[in-house]
Order: C-alpha cells, then structure tokens, then sequence
C-alpha cells in the first residue's frame, strides 16, 4: 500500500477542528475518517494480480543515439487501472520518461511510448515494472511488481565509420570501377587488351597473341573473397585508460571499421576476441551483417585482468583458414615485458600471413614528453624552481622526472615496434583517433600490393 499527497494534506486538516473546537477529540475522529477512506479507496483499486506488462523494443540499441520501445499496460480485471508504472532499468540505459501514467479500462490495454538513450556500452537488462493502482479518491494506491524481464544490448558507438567513404573510394580507384585504372596491381585475373607500349612484357597473354596475331597482355585487379582475421586483445593491455576511455574501446573502433571496409571490398571477415581465452567469435558474417554482428560481439566486451594468450593466435587462425590472410592483432605494444608473448607469436605468423600489429599511445604521455604542462597543473617557475604551494625546488624536480618517465615510456614503445617489424609485422602506432583509420590504410595498401 502507498498513500498519495492528498492523503497527507487531508490528515493536516485535523488540526483545524482541534483549533476551532479546542478538543483533541475531533482532531482524532477526522484522522480516522480519513485513513477508513484511505482504506476504502485501496478496496476499490485494480486487482494487480490482474494486470499484465508486454513489450515491443529493440534488442540492440547504439550508445549514443536513442531507441524507441513500447510498455502495454493491459487490465483482465474488473475494475478501471489508474496505474503509475516505473520501469527498473539500469540507469546507464537511459530510459524516458521514468514515471509513465496511464488509465486502463476493465478488458482493455494501453500503449505507453518510452525511449532509450543508453550512455554505456554493454548488455542492459530489467526483470519488471513496478506498477501502483491508485483508488477513485486518489488517498492510496496498491502497488505490485509486475514481472516483465527484458534485455537491451548497447553497441559500440562506431564512431570511425566516417572514415569510411574515403577508404572506399580508394579500393574501388584499385579495382578499376572509377576512370584511375592502376597497372600491375592485384593477383586475381580480369581481362585482355592490347599491349601498349610501357606495359610489362612479363603480363603478355602468349596464348591470345598467337590467337589474335596481335600482343595482348592480362590485366589484374585486387582478389576478392580473400579472409581478413581480426583478432582483439581483451586482457589487461585494454584495461588501461588513455583520454578518459579504455583502451579497449580503440580496439573496439579499429574492428569495426576493418570489418566494414573488408566486407564491403568482397573479403571474408572474422573476429576473435581473446584474452585468457575465446571470449567472443564472428564467423561468416555477410557484407550486410558484419557490422550488427561485430557490434553485437564486441558489445559484450570487457578488459580482464588476465594476460592475453597469444600463443593461441596461430591455432584459432588455422581453425577459420588455411590460405593466405591478413592477420590484423589489435593490440597495444607498450614494453618488452608487457608485450613479450605477442612478440614471440609474430614469426610463426608472418611465414604465412600477412600480419598488422596495433600500438595506442597517450597523447598525455607524448605531451608529457614535450614539457608541455598537463591542463589544471601550474607550470614550474624555471628562475626559482618553485611550483605554488610545494617546496622550493620541487616543482622542477618533478616536471624533469616525468619528463624523463615520459620518454623512457615512448622509447620502450619504439624499441617493441622495431622488434615486431623485423620479425615481419607491420606496426600501426597512433594515438586513439588516428589508429582506426591507419588500420584501414593498411589494409588498402596490402590490398594494392598484392599481399592479401
């Protein structure tokens, strides 16, 4: 049970008899015929036992954009529903309006609008609404959890999908489709012309020339059909934070883009997850589905605090495809240390795959690195030393130490990607902004150089 403000006002009106009338008495008999009412009130309120919640929402919703879903209200009983319902989302599911209102008929139902406007990436759920019936007098209500569990899966923003158009543009200048045609790119064969002078003699068609009584040479394009394994690193490497957002969530972004530029070039894209273990897989994912699906996968998510197990990387590849494919690790290379198991797995890849090693840097570090001071902070007084409120000599001190951490930090991150190179990667390495797309570049240029 759950009374109303008119409740309270009404046994506030008992101190006017007690004033008018100087008895206690009449006070008490007032309070009285107010809670009877109250009590009536409640007898008279719909039976929830006999109200049903259903739902009509999407299953899958995009962080930062808004989905619309449906609560119906419908009343078996047979009294008239005057119902106050709050659904018990998660907060970060952003649901509106919290309250919703509504008066249902006996043997009638009613369709009330909400919408959500998730701000976290994730799997959101509720188990029920919680519904008040309040009487005809409007004093108190009855008041019910109605179970109605639901799901709603937020994906990743994909926020890199505006460097897609361009990237497209670029593969179909490579496939011919636009008037830039390109000579000696690409490994699948596409037609016959006439030689003219410049082509290479090593594309001559001998058969076809002795046919034709004229040289004819072959022409290429970039293959399609080709597989592109995208592997996301799901340990500790993606738990760090760089401009206030995990790493993981530039993982997140370079998959998704990768996966949406190779579909749409007629490659087959595949996507592991993987920490300690596969914690998420992508297999045949079509041109039109590959970003739902990617999406869907990678929503679910998270950094653990385990070490990744890279030395399942070759095996998990060898299960999707035994041919050539570009092998894309998205990862971070930080140190020796912290990236030594990765580093180990990279020969036994590059013998048979072309191979694409990511590395995110802070750009607080790189600023760091510059003496550039970090905004809030005040900035060392070089005459004196001295920083307001620290000892004398304290300030300097301490900008030099960070300055030489800094360093030491981007040299370690150098000294790892020059180790990955040699054994046969190629390292992208940019800050959370530039690494999507320069993942993308990368697989346009193995895509012009005949490498996938």
């Amino acid at each position: 049970m759950a009374v109303s403000g008119r409740f309270v006002a009404l046994l506030a009106v008992a101190i006017v008899p007690v004033v008018l009338l100087g008895s206690a008495w009449a006070g008490v008999a007032w309070m009285v015929v107010v809670v009877l009412a109250a009590g009536l009130d409640v007898l008279l309120a719909a039976d929830l036992r006999q109200v049903r919640v259903e739902r009509r929402m999407p299953r899958l919703a995009r962080r930062g954009t808004t989905a619309d879903g449906t609560l119906v209200l419908v009343n078996d009983g047979s009294r008239t529903l005057r119902a106050l319902a709050r659904d018990m989302w998660e907060p970060s599911a952003g649901q509106t309006p919290r309250r919703l209102r509504a008066t249902v008929p006996s043997g009638e139902r009613r369709a009330l609008r909400v919408r959500f406007a998730p701000f976290r990436r994730g799997r959101r759920s509720t188990t029920g609404v919680a519904v008040r019936a309040a009487g005809p007098l409007g004093l108190a209500a009855r008041q019910r959890v109605v179970a109605a569990p639901a799901e709603l899966v937020v994906t990743p923003p994909f926020r890199s999908r505006r460097h897609l158009p361009s990237r497209l543009a670029r593969l179909r200048e490579l496939d011919g489709e636009t008037t830039l045609q390109l000579r000696g790119h690409g490994t699948e064969f596409d037609s016959l012309r006439d030689y003219v002078r410049g082509d290479d003699v090593r594309s001559i068609d001998w058969r076809a020339t002795a046919r034709r009584q004229d040289l004819v040479v072959r022409t290429w394009r970039p293959e399609r059909d080709r597989r592109v394994v995208v592997v996301v690193d799901g340990g500790r490497a993606g738990a760090g934070r760089v401009e206030d957002e995990p790493r993981l969530d530039t993982f997140i972004e370079t998959a998704l883009l990768l996966g949406a530029l190779a579909s749409a070039a007629g490659d087959r894209v595949d996507l592991v997850v993987l920490d300690d273990g596969v914690r998420q897989r992508v297999h045949g994912a079509t041109r039109t589905d590959v970003v739902r699906r990617f999406g869907e996968a990678l929503a679910l998510a998270e950094p653990g605090l385990a070490a990744t197990d890279w030395a399942a990387v070759p095996g998990l590849v060898d299960a999707v495809t035994t041919s050539r494919s570009l092998v894309v690790l998205v990862s971070s290379l930080d140190s020796v240390g912290a990236s030594a198991d990765l580093l180990a797995v990279l020969p036994r890849l590059t013998r048979r795959h072309a191979v694409v090693v990511t590395s995110v840097t802070d750009p607080t570090v790189e600023r760091m690195a510059d003496g550039v001071p970090e905004p809030g902070r005040a900035e060392p007084d070089r005459r004196g030393g001295r920083v307001p409120g620290l000892p004398s000599g304290s300030g300097a001190e301490r900008d030099v130490y960070r300055r030489a951490a800094a360093t030491r930090t981007l040299l370690d991150a150098d000294g790892v990607g020059d180790v990955a190179r040699r054994a046969g990667a190629e390292v992208v390495r940019g800050t959370p902004e530039q690494v999507p797309p320069a993942v993308a570049d990368a697989y346009v240029r193995a895509k012009a150089t005949g490498r996938l």
